[in-house]
């Protein structure tokens, strides 16, 4: 949050270039690491998958004018297309703005009311299927704190996996260790890239639902 403003950033945007582009050299590495696994990772580039720098502030509670952090988001057809995907964040851990630290995060984040609905059907209908999927992804975690406190209606409120059907986000997650995040490129990127492979079984149930385009 330190010298967020205008001036600071335009006498040290060359600092800023140095990091960005070594940012992108790893995104750069994810993209062809994943799409060993992921088909349809295959072929994205830097601009499908990162952000600006630059933030809009008509809906920030911080109103600074730059972004804290730097992400990647590796999904189907690129960042905009509302598919499941691979997320990598790196942020300070003094930062207010965002505040998540350093993480992986996969799956959806804030589908629509008629995504959502469709995505709880398919837990619903097949179970098993949603559980071997939550088992492949073993390293990481659902979040939690965007759900309902009751299962939404037309469910049972004894149902199997009840309570993966009050989410509205569907997204699984996994903090990064600071010291992983500055130390070996290649140890870091191995990690990610494995994170991201136990969670692919998750991201093809939530995916399977859009293409099916049933909601």
């Amino acid at each position: 949050m330190r010298n967020n403003n205008r001036e600071w950033f335009q006498l040290h945007k060359a600092e800023y270039d140095a990091a960005q582009t070594k940012f992108n050299a790893f995104t750069e590495k994810l993209i062809q690491e994943v799409g060993k696994f992921d088909p349809l990772i295959r072929g994205l580039t830097i601009k499908d998958c990162t952000y600006r720098i630059y933030k809009d502030m008509r809906f920030s509670k911080y109103k600074i004018p730059y972004k804290t952090h730097m992400g990647a988001y590796l999904c189907p057809y690129g960042k905009k297309s509302g598919y499941a995907g691979y997320y990598f964040h790196i942020e300070p851990t003094d930062s207010e703005d965002y505040a998540f630290g350093n993480l992986v995060a996969t799956g959806l984040y804030n589908p629509t009311p008629s995504l959502t609905i469709a995505i709880r059907d398919k837990i619903y209908n097949h179970p098993d299927e949603f559980e071997k999927a939550l088992q492949s992804a073993k390293h990481l975690d659902w979040e939690s704190n965007s759900s309902l406190q009751k299962v939404p209606n037309g469910y049972p409120q004894d149902a199997r996996h009840a309570k993966y059907l009050k989410l509205k986000t569907f997204s699984l997650s996994a903090p990064l260790d600071l010291e992983l995040v500055i130390g070996n490129q290649q140890r870091l990127l191995d990690h990610v890239v494995t994170l991201f492979y136990e969670s692919k079984p998750c991201n093809d149930f939530i995916n399977q639902v859009i293409m099916d385009g049933c909601w």
